[in-house]
C-alpha cells in the first residue's frame, strides 16, 4: 500500500539570489529574495506564509530571524539544523505539516553571503573535544581521510576521483548561473593544489554567495497554482554520528539507510530514477552516495564515474547544475539540490534539460553525519 504521505505536497514555487557572489548584502537578505522570488514564481502572497523552516550557518534562531525579516508570524515553525542535508528533512517535516492540517502554505529557505564575508572553506560548527587536540581542517580533512580509506580499501584512483569534478563542470558549462564555468580535465584536477591528501582545490565544493527558497502546499492546491507541481512522493533520513571519529566505517554513509527509506515510501526502485542531485561538497561524495544509494556495488563507485558516466551524455544524469563543485556553494548546498530537481521536473532547465519524472535529491551534513533522501516527481508519476 501506498505511503500516507506519498504525493500529498509538492513544491511549487523555487528562486534563488545572490548565486557566486553578492557583495554587501547579508545572508538574512539573500534569504528574503530568494523567499520572495519563490513566492513569486508560485503565484502566492507572502501573507500568505504560514509555515517556515529554516536553517543556515549563522543564525542561532533561523526560523525566528527568517520570520522577522519577512514580517510575517506563521503558525509553524522549525528550524531544524543537521548541516547541508537539513532542507531535505524540511521537505519531509513541510509536508507533514501540511497533511496534519497545521499549515497551508510553507516556505523552506536559507542564505549565506559566506564567500564575501570570509571566503574560506571552513567547518561552521564547533570544535569536537576529542578531535580537536589533532587539529583537523575541518570539514576538509575528514572528506580527505573517507577518500584515503576508499582509495586503500578498493583501489579508487585519483583520476577516478578527478572524474566527478570533471562531469560536475561539464554540466554546469550548460548552465548560464554556474559560478565555475570553463574548460576543466583530469589532468587539470590531479595539477592543482593539494588542500588535504588526497584531495585537491579542486576535488573540493566552491565557496560563494547563495540563497535558495522553495514553496511547498497541499497537492490539492498545487494543482491550481501558476507552476507545474514537484510533488514529494518519498523521504528519509539517517545519522551515524556527530563527531567524524565516531563514523563507524569511512566508506559507508547512512545514505544506505537515508536511500531506502526514501524509495520505499515513493514506491520506486533506484533504477527508474531519471536525475540524481547528489551533495557533492567533495569528490568522494559523490562515489560514496552512488555507493549507497544503490547504483554500484560498495567500492565500485570509482569505476563507475569513468568515462563520463555522469557528465552530459553519460548513463546517468547526476548534478545536472553543476553541483557543489561548479555551480555554488555557499556554506550549504541541501536547498539547492531541490531548485535544480525542480526546475528539471518543469522542463525548465534550458541546455541541460534530461527528461525527467522522478528525482532523487540526497543531502549530506557535517562529516559525513547526517544523510536524508527526498524523491520529487512530476504529476503522472502519482
Amino acid at each position: 500500500m501506498a505511503h500516507r504521505l506519498r504525493g500529498r505536497a509538492a513544491v511549487v514555487g523555487i528562486g534563488t539570489a545572490g548565486l557566486g557572489e553578492a557583495p554587501g548584502r547579508s545572508s538574512i537578505e539573500l534569504l528574503g529574495e530568494a523567499a520572495l522570488a519563490a513566492l513569486a514564481d508560485a503565484g502566492l502572497r507572502l501573507d500568505e506564509v504560514d509555515g517556515i523552516f529554516a536553517a543556515t550557518g549563522v543564525h542561532g534562531l533561523p526560523a525566528l530571524s527568517a520570520a522577522e525579516y519577512l514580517g510575517i508570524r506563521p503558525r509553524v515553525i522549525e528550524g531544524t539544523n543537521v548541516g547541508g542535508s537539513s532542507f531535505e528533512i524540511h521537505l519531509l517535516q513541510a509536508a507533514l505539516a501540511l497533511d496534519a492540517g497545521l499549515c497551508d502554505v510553507a516556505l523552506i529557505a536559507y542564505g549565506s553571503n559566506q564567500r564575501t564575508a570570509g571566503g574560506r572553506l571552513v567547518s561552521m560548527s564547533e570544535p569536537q573535544w576529542h578531535e580537536a587536540p589533532y587539529r583537523p581542517r575541518h570539514p576538509i580533512t575528514g572528506y580527505a581521510m573517507a577518500a584515503a580509506r576508499h582509495m586503500h580499501e578498493f583501489g579508487t584512483t585519483r583520476e577516478q576521483l578527478a572524474a566527478v569534478a570533471v562531469a560536475a563542470r561539464a554540466w554546469a558549462n550548460r548552465n548560464p548561473a554556474a559560478f565555475a564555468r570553463g574548460p576543466l580535465t583530469v589532468e587539470d584536477v590531479l595539477a592543482s593544489r593539494v588542500v588535504s591528501d588526497p584531495l585537491s582545490v579542486l576535488d573540493c565544493c566552491l565557496v560563494t554567495d547563495g540563497a535558495a527558497a522553495c514553496v511547498m502546499v497541499r497537492s490539492e492546491r498545487a494543482r491550481d497554482l501558476r507552476q507545474a507541481p514537484a510533488y514529494l512522493l518519498g523521504a528519509g533520513m539517517a545519522t551515524s554520528h556527530r563527531s567524524f571519529a565516531q563514523m563507524p566505517d569511512l566508506t559507508t554513509t547512512a545514505a544506505c539507510e537515508s536511500g531506502p527509506r526514501a524509495f520505499a515510501m515513493a514506491g520506486v526502485d533506484p533504477r527508474e530514477i531519471d536525475l540524481l542531485m547528489l551533495y557533492d561538497a567533495f569528490t568522494i561524495n559523490t562515489i560514496l552516495f552512488l555507493e549507497d544509494l544503490g547504483y554500484c556495488p560498495k567500492g565500485e563507485g570509482g569505476r563507475f564515474v569513468e568515462g563520463g558516466a555522469i557528465a552530459p551524455g553519460g548513463s546517468l544524469a547526476v548534478n545536472t547544475n553543476g553541483g557543489g563543485l561548479s555551480c555554488v556553494h555557499p556554506g550549504m548546498y541541501g536547498l539547492f539540490l531541490v531548485v535544480e530537481a525542480v526546475t528539471q521536473i518543469r522542463g525548465e532547465a534550458g541546455e541541460r534539460q534530461v527528461p525527467t519524472r522522478l528525482a532523487l535529491c540526497h543531502g549530506n551534513g557535517g562529516t559525513l553525519s547526517s544523510q536524508a533522501t527526498a524523491i520529487l516527481g512530476s504529476r503522472d508519476t502519482l
